[in-house]
Parts: C-alpha cells; structure tokens; sequence
C-alpha cells in the first residue's frame, strides 16, 4: 500500500503567461510562499442524463464547466531591492494590475481595465500536480496593528487533468522576511490628509472573475471591478476630522498608507479620490472610541488612477 499524502507537502508556482491559457511551464524560480492555502481542482457542475428508464434509481451525472480556484495569502512586502519586481508580482499582474518598474527606484502597481494578464500555477501536493492554466483573480489587501501584512489571493484558472509528476525543488530566496505592522514599521496613515491611530485596514481590489465557457472560447475573465477601502481609526473631535460633514457632502478623501522603512522593503498604498461612505456608529477597543471608516476608491475621467501599491 502506498503511503499516505502529507498534508503539508504543497508546493506552488506561478509565472506569467505570454498567450492566454498557453502554459508558461513554471518553474523552480517562479516558487511562490504563501500560507493559508487552499485548492478546489475541480470545480463546476454535474448535468444529469435524466433518461427515462423502467424502473426507480439514481441517475449519471456529467461534469461540465470545469475550472480550479486556488486561495491563498501572500506577505505583502518588498523584494528587498527598489526598483526589482517582487516574487509575488506575477500573482498580482493577474489581477488586472498593470506593473512599471522605475530602476533602481521603484515598481508601482495600478488598475487596468484591457490587456489583463493571465498566469500559469502549478500545484503539487505529495507527487499530485495540478496544473491551472489561464488564471486570473482578485486580492484582499489587510494590515492589522501587531500583525504580518498580507495580500490574500482567489485566483481561477482553467481544468487540466491532475497527474503524477516529480516535484519541483521551490526557490523562495526572492521573498523577505516581512515587517509587523506596528508604530515603528509603519509609519504613516492618513485620510483627507489627517494623520490617524489605525488598528484595521482592508484594501480589497473587488474583481468580478467570471468562468466565460463557451464552444470557441474558455477564459476566466475579469469584468468589472469595485474597489473598497476600510479603517477602523481611533476618532477624532469634529473639529479635527468630520466625518458625517465629508460624507453628507461627498467631498473627496486621499487614503495613503505606508508600511516599512527601509528601500526596497517599503510599500505604500495611495488612492487619492476615495468616497467616505456613512459612519453607522461607534465602535471600541481596550475602551477607546473607534471609527469604522468605508471607502471607496473612484477614478478620474481618465480612468484607471483609483490607487496604485508603490514599493520603494
């Protein structure tokens, strides 16, 4: 009898896709660190034959629209270099996300609503490969005070048949060793340009990841985006920040916030046109007041300027 699989034996890569759904053959380099894992390989529906028959029983069903959704959460932190694209970059260019890299000085990440980017993932639990071809996604940003900061991932890609195959050896010496958000390690967070004490934030892209299946097309596709924005902050006197004033009046709110100090490990969220949305009421921790701020990040006329992640 065969051994049994160990549970903790996965290995993932990634790599960016030149032709849409064309496997880019990842490899021990494109070895992605993430925690929190989990693979659905085979999802889809089962379509009954429903024949008529002369007597009572269960009825064969059929698999079709199959796909495979990957989870999974990422550390958000630089690689270490300003101006190198972090390990993690290829995950979140499939995203919708356009890269541009200033050497030496910084690679800054932004929306874009055509020419989405698309990944090839491979997955190996014991000698298990699956292999997810044509993936695209969605990312949930969170940094919580005294807390590792991460991007968690679902990301969708075409069925292919698992098989058994020798296991990649993962190289993850392009990820670092990331920062604890704290006073110390994230040194900056303000709304509307009023410096506040954070506890909370939530960054989530909002992609609409649809499985598109048809005879002459089988694309996982991103339609539609809406970002939002939350911060639970300790509150501030009116006289210092008024929320119910900024929402009543729907005056435009810049969100930055910075986490690391030091180059190549320093990521900053800015999304300089945000809505602030209606504050439902008070919350508290250790007895303090907290606000429960929403956001939304919208675009310019031009489009696509909602926020960027810059890592300097």
């Amino acid at each position: 009898m065969a051994d049994p699989i160990k549970w903790k034996t996965k290995i993932i890569l990634a790599k960016a896709e030149g032709t849409y759904g064309t496997d880019a053959a990842p490899a021990a380099a494109n070895a992605m660190l993430m925690t929190d894992v989990e693979l659905r390989p085979m999802e889809g529906q089962d379509i009954a034959r429903n024949i008529e028959r002369p007597h009572l029983g269960a009825q064969e069903t059929i698999p079709a629209g199959l796909y495979a959704t990957l989870t999974g959460s990422i550390e958000l932190q630089g690689s270490g270099a300003a101006g190198t694209a972090p390990a993690w970059g290829p995950v979140l260019r499939a995203c919708a996300v356009a890269e541009t890299i200033v050497a030496a000085t910084s690679v800054t990440y932004n929306p874009v609503s055509d020419g989405h980017e698309s990944v090839s993932i491979y997955f190996w639990m014991g000698n298990t490969q699956h292999k997810l071809t044509g993936v695209r996604g969605t990312a949930n940003i969170t940094l919580n005070a005294q807390g590792i900061p991460v991007a968690r991932f679902t990301l969708m890609g075409l069925f292919n048949t698992p098989a058994e195959a020798a296991r990649a050896t993962p190289d993850h010496s392009a990820f670092q060793v990331p920062q604890v958000a704290s006073n110390k390690n994230t040194p900056a967070f303000s709304v509307g340009g009023q410096a506040m004490v954070l506890s909370q934030f939530g960054f989530n892209l909002g992609n609409d990841v649809q499985q598109r299946l048809l005879i002459g097309r089988e694309e996982m596709l991103i339609v539609d985006r809406s970002e939002s924005i939350s911060a639970r902050v300790e509150a501030l006197p009116l006289t210092t920040f008024d929320p119910y004033t900024i929402a009543e009046a729907r005056t435009r709110q810049a969100v930055q916030l910075v986490h690391g100090t030091v180059a190549g490990k320093t990521v900053t969220i800015d999304a300089p046109t945000c809505s602030l949305g209606r504050l439902p009421g008070y919350e508290q921790s250790q007895n303090v007041a907290e606000w429960p701020l929403s956001l939304t990040p919208l675009p310019t006329d031009d489009g696509d300027d909602q926020w960027t992640i810059t890592l300097t």
